[in-house]
């Protein structure tokens, strides 16, 4: 599943190409993705594109009239910016047409993601985002935010990580990767782990993050980057997918176990309940 870093990858590659642009066409080929896309998505042709955001791993493009795209690449989903002409693969399910010349192509070949649009002078007041804790890479997430938010979760520091409603964005992969780099074991009662230990964490997810979006998000087997290219953080991973490999710390084989029905990867000897 495209992460944090990926979509930000994302928004970062496709921005340049819309904003300023206007949408000349809307293409639904097929609208049955996770939710069904409306068919007010073609109001949006004829108006120009002011800006691209990033909530959680939603993208929002926000065009004039307070209309606004809600795109989630689901499972699979990847965004591409393709010349028109260029033949549509079988699961480009949705095409907009710029007036620079070029398309964008939402890409999903199992149809988890969404396509939506909304209406509104903030686009945040959608149902979508309306339990979403706080972004991981704002000022908003500290260690006293966790402390306050775990203090009475008995559940494992690492599910809890990936809960949308604690903190956006730490998917499994990069979850996996901050408790490594914070010395944190990912069975850890999330109620049990003190202030300094929880301002490790947080610098551990924020460092990840950062270095992911700036390498290009993780390599994953479904993830394209804008123009078609993977990622490239996948080869700086110290545990995630390294089940019997040694840790780059200590040597010690990485382990595997199963959390939430999601593989979690760790050090038994870096890592401390």
């Amino acid at each position: 599943m495209p992460e944090l870093p990926e979509v930000e990858t994302t928004l970062r590659g496709i921005a340049p190409h819309l904003i300023k642009a206007s949408i000349k066409e809307v293409i639904v080929r097929r609208r049955d993705l996770r939710q069904s896309v409306p068919l007010s998505l073609a109001e949006i042709e004829g108006r120009i594109v002011t800006g691209v955001s990033r909530r959680a791993k939603y993208l929002i493009i926000h065009l004039k009239g307070h209309h606004h795209v809600i795109l989630h690449l689901g499972m699979s989903g990847s965004l591409r910016i393709v010349d028109p002409a260029t033949e549509f693969r079988t699961h480009d399910h949705i095409a907009f047409t710029l007036s620079t010349g070029k398309q964008l192509r939402f890409h999903d070949p199992r149809r988890f993601g969404i396509v939506t649009h909304f209406i509104a002078d903030d686009p945040l007041t959608h149902p979508l985002f309306a339990s979403l804790g706080p972004e991981p890479l704002e000022d908003a997430f500290t260690a006293r935010y966790l402390q306050s938010a775990l203090k009475t979760m008995k559940r494992a520091i690492k599910l809890t990580l990936m809960d949308n409603a604690i903190v956006v964005g730490v998917g499994n992969i990069y979850a996996s990767e901050s408790l490594f780099i914070a010395g944190i074991h990912p069975a850890t009662p999330a109620c049990k782990i003190s202030l300094p230990r929880l301002r490790l964490l947080v610098n551990s997810i924020q460092d990840v993050l950062r270095r992911s979006i700036e390498q290009g998000g993780t390599t994953l087997r479904d993830f394209l980057r804008e123009n078609g290219e993977p990622g490239y953080f996948r080869q700086q991973l110290f545990v995630y997918e390294r089940e019997g490999e040694p840790c780059r710390h200590c040597g010690t084989a990485i382990k595997k176990i199963t959390q939430g029905q999601r593989s979690t990867y760790f050090c038994r000897i870096c890592q401390k309940k």
